[in-house]
């Protein structure tokens, strides 16, 4: 049986995610990222042998590695202030494209190193995480990261069988 739910039981506190929500988007992120890996990796090596592979490994994993300092940078600030939380944001873009380019730079011209699955999986696994997250992000007050498991139908709640 359902009932009304009104506003006086509406609270921000009322969905059972963590209260970090962006930690918790940015796991799912990295755990989605480690399940579509085996076939992207497989496809690297296949098409560019074991240099694709290893670019392509090392492409993903700054892709995995991005999301997860992004969400601890954000986290870490919200707690501190606003104006500390937008210079943590702007900062950890640049720091994190900093790494990047730390990263591909002395690389770069080696014989192994094959750009294609290199830039192929670090765009477009970053976008691709990104387009398949958007169906389990839920984005309200209620539940503010993650869509819950079992939903009920908008403004009613279950009640409990006695």
């Amino acid at each position: 049986m359902q009932r009304e739910i009104t506003m006086g039981e509406i609270s921000v506190e009322s969905g059972k995610g963590s209260q970090a929500p962006e930690r918790e988007i940015a796991t799912d992120l990295f755990r989605r990222g480690l399940m579509a890996s085996p076939l992207l990796l497989a496809l690297c090596l296949i098409f560019w042998g074991v240099n694709g592979l290893a670019c392509g490994s090392i492409g993903l994993g700054l892709v995995l590695l991005n999301f997860l300092m992004g969400a601890w940078l954000i986290d870490w600030a919200v707690k501190i202030s606003p104006q500390i939380l937008m210079v943590a944001v702007l900062g950890g873009f640049v720091l994190r494209m900093g790494i990047l380019t730390a990263v591909v730079l002395p690389i770069r011209n080696e014989s192994w190193f094959e750009i294609i699955p290199f830039g192929g999986l670090l765009i477009f696994s970053h976008l691709g995480l990104l387009i398949w997250e958007t169906r389990y992000v839920s984005a309200t007050l209620a539940y503010p990261a993650l869509k819950p498991d079992r939903q009920t139908n908008v403004g009613q709640v279950e009640e409990s069988k006695e």
